[in-house]
């Protein structure tokens, strides 16, 4: 398959898992942002935007995208399906591993380690990367697709991550969207809230987060970090004092540097 830097293409080829009927205009896609040649490093991300399951945050997409090309990673940013478009859970998952899986499938012609391909979310975007950390065996495939080709990511960089759809420290906005009700049922919260499905096959994770951000509270990441060190997973915390919600890039915060050295394992 030939991609065209920075042009949008469907995600999946053929069917479609749980589309809505008639659907043409909420279908995911995908988008490759491509570093220069002379940088790559034969690394991928794939990422996730931010936005509530309810949008997408176009700097929590193409501006991570931009930012890492020029680092010499290949991103590739999907657009997931959303809430506010009629789709709930399990959709947004399938979408997630279809993600990693189409770059996974892809990475001899790119150029790309098949076992060096990270994903990367903020906000409900970082629940989306965790929930597919977690629980990638569970992704659904479409009947054209090769069900060998894995759907686990190698590491995760989770940015302010919604975590949690229980107790004081949920996201409610996330979880109605993600759920599809104002109620969730008890059962399946607690089966969307991360840090009660990490197991010791869950990818190593790079977790950053404010003290300030009063949409997603911090605790949110450090009961995902408590997961992952009981769990035996390799992780590194970034707490920082100063900072609201959402704030991605951060006009030049050092997280972003941190995260690539971080990567530089892989």
């Amino acid at each position: 398959m030939g991609l065209e830097n920075r042009k949008e293409i469907p995600l999946w080829n053929g069917e479609v898992p749980l589309a809505l009927a008639d659907d043409t205009e909420h279908l995911p896609t995908v988008t490759p942002y491509f570093a220069p040649v002379w940088k790559r490093n034969g690394k991928a991300v794939v990422i996730f935007p931010g936005g509530a399951y309810s949008h997408l945050a176009d700097h929590e997409g193409r501006g991570y995208a931009e930012y890492l090309a020029s680092k010499g990673y290949c991103c590739f940013v999907v657009k997931y399906r959303l809430g506010s478009n009629g789709y709930h859970h399990p959709a947004e998952l399938a979408d997630a591993a279809r993600g990693v899986r189409f770059v996974r499938s892809l990475a001899a012609e790119l150029g790309i380690r098949p076992n060096a391909i990270g994903v990367m979310g903020s906000s409900a975007g970082g629940h989306l990367a965790a929930h597919l950390g977690n629980c990638y065996s569970e992704a659904l495939y479409a009947g054209d697709e090769d069900q060998s080709v894995s759907s686990r990511p190698d590491w995760m960089l989770l940015c302010y991550p919604v975590i949690t759809f229980e107790g004081p420290f949920a996201n409610v906005g996330s979880g109605r969207m993600l759920m599809g009700t104002e109620t969730p049922d008890p059962e399946l919260a607690a089966r969307l809230s991360c840090e009660k499905t990490v197991t010791e096959n869950t990818p190593p994770a790079f977790i950053w987060h404010t003290g300030e951000d009063n949409a997603v509270p911090v605790e949110n990441s450090m009961m995902y970090a408590a997961a992952l060190r009981k769990n035996g997973v390799p992780f590194e915390l970034h707490i920082y004092e100063k900072g609201p919600h959402g704030t991605g890039l951060f006009e030049g915060h050092p997280w972003a540097e941190e995260a690539v050295r971080w990567m530089e394992q892989f």
